[in-house]
């Protein structure tokens, strides 16, 4: 691993452990095991190393999760789209850097307005924005039963995110969560699918 993805990888641990103010370029250096001016040497300052993060992060959760512009192939049934959909959390609830990431930003939605966007679109808006998609093609493809594609999305959506909530606070459960949250789509598809 390159010094300059140590720095992130270390940033990324204390912004979730700390803060964002509560970690100095000092901790992140040490942490990395180099001295504090070699990180000006990749990044002009911690803000600098925050907007990586973010960056690397967002370009991870679109290639490995999606997003309403990026929703991939729609699934051609009803295991289909619960394979599809158990991948997606899994991903979110496994990847150390989404987990810390996640981590990360519920603590600091409340201290920064850009922080708050981008929670509010992974875990509100994107999230609904895509399956509102996904739903709306699944319709149209005759396997769901026509009805409101954003109420359907939240319905599908809202308690796995309450759920990935609580693996994150209490991962000591996070396989009976994983089970929850299969036996939830699987009702769901149970409600609303065709076949």
């Amino acid at each position: 691993m390159s010094t300059k993805d140590r720095i992130l990888n270390e940033a990324l641990t204390l912004f979730a452990e700390n803060g964002y103010d509560g970690t100095g370029v000092e901790q992140i250096a040490e942490k990395v095991g180099i001295k504090a001016p070699s990180i000006y040497k990749h990044f002009k300052g911690k803000e600098d190393i925050l907007n990586a993060i973010i960056d690397n992060a967002e370009a991870r959760y679109e290639e490995s999760f999606g997003s309403s512009d990026n929703i991939g192939k729609l699934p051609g049934s009803k295991e289909e789209f619960i394979r599809a959909t158990m991948k997606k959390i899994t991903f979110t609830m496994l990847d150390p850097m989404i987990k810390k990431i996640r981590k990360f930003l519920v603590q600091e939605q409340f201290r920064s307005e850009r922080l708050a966007e981008i929670t509010t679109k992974h875990q509100l808006d994107g999230l609904l924005g895509m399956y509102t998609k996904i739903i709306e093609g699944l319709m149209k493809e005759g396997l769901l039963k026509k009805d409101d594609p954003a109420l359907l999305a939240a319905e599908l959506t809202a308690p796995v995110v309450l759920r990935i909530a609580k693996a994150d606070r209490q991962p000591q459960y996070e396989k009976e969560i994983t089970d929850s949250i299969e036996k939830h789509i699987r009702h769901f598809c149970d409600v609303y699918m065709k076949e």
